[in-house]
């Protein structure tokens, strides 16, 4: 909600469900959310991203923004440039042009504030296998300013709220790509962020795995989290959405709502909507997953 200038955020992910904690932002002036919009706070803002390698523009200008305590996707086929996107607004990439503004801090120039802002989850394949979840939560928690005692919370508050019990002592050599995923996920949460970053998180994924997954995702704007993912799964993005910017070829072709996009062009599905605004043809679509 927003009151008299002031975003205030309610968080809800602590180990007890009655346990909430308000944080009040600073005002809006003094730069710690970059803009309302229509009566949301903007956590991260994106504006005229450029990323060419040769003659290969992986992102191409792009600009978008990502609310408060909503879920917004980046929906796009293989190849589209969404991974290259996202590691930019991450500062994991140098942008060649443009801008990331996260929580009021710029990520080219104040990279260190941003992190302790923003969680990234990335690729599953990056768990250290001799390590066990637990392990691994401590030790990316020591990264960020946490006095031992909130690393200890923290640690257990993430343990329970990914369902890890049973596999927190374990090393993760051998861990299902499911279980891995809760590690990377976990790793991300560790400094209680306000901001997450998901990379396909459901891809690979069996059926049980995604549910969890998505329930998770939906977890976190329920606690009000930013949460921008990527995905080129149209249900998926239809299900968790608040807002989807569709990215084809490294441009951004459309941005809204899914029952706006499917307004905008007459459709009944996303994947309708998705078609016409992508301005792709049903064989071209169809070729970019096949190349998956």
């Amino acid at each position: 909600m927003v009151e008299r200038g002031r975003c205030v955020v309610c968080y809800n992910f602590e180990q007890s469900e009655a346990y909430r904690v308000e944080i009040a932002l600073r005002p809006l002036q003094a730069g710690r959310v970059t803009a309302l919009e229509n009566g949301v706070c903007i956590m991260i803002e994106v504006r005229d991203l450029l990323k060419h390698y040769g003659e290969v523009k992986a992102v191409d200008g792009i600009s978008f923004t990502a609310a408060d305590g909503q879920i917004t996707g980046l929906l796009g086929p293989n190849g589209a440039g969404k991974t290259t996107a996202l590691r930019m607004i991450t500062g994991l990439i140098r942008p060649q042009a443009g801008t990331v503004i996260v929580n009021g801090h710029d990520v080219a120039k104040d990279p260190q504030a941003v992190r302790t802002v923003l969680g990234m989850q990335g690729d599953a394949g990056g768990v250290y296998p001799r390590l066990t979840p637990r392990e691994q939560l401590r030790y990316y928690g020591r990264f960020y300013p946490l006095s031992a005692a909130e690393l200890d919370e923290r640690v257990e508050a993430v343990i329970k709220m990914l369902n890890m019990d049973e596999i927190a002592d374990r090393r993760a050599e051998g861990f299902s790509r499911g279980q891995r995923q809760k590690v990377i996920i976990g790793r991300a949460l560790i400094h209680n962020p306000p901001n997450i970053i998901m990379d396909e998180p459901t891809n690979g994924l069996d059926v049980m795995a995604v549910r969890e997954t998505r329930d998770t995702i939906r977890r976190f704007r329920d606690q009000g989290r930013c949460v921008l993912f990527s995905t080129h799964y149209m249900d998926e993005a239809e299900r968790l959405c608040d807002n989807i910017a569709i990215i084809v070829n490294g441009k951004i072709t459309a941005v809204g709502s899914p029952d706006t996009l499917k307004a905008r062009t007459g459709r009944d599905t996303l994947e309708d909507a998705f078609v016409v605004l992508a301005g792709m043809d049903i064989t071209a679509l169809a070729d970019s997953y096949m190349e998956a």
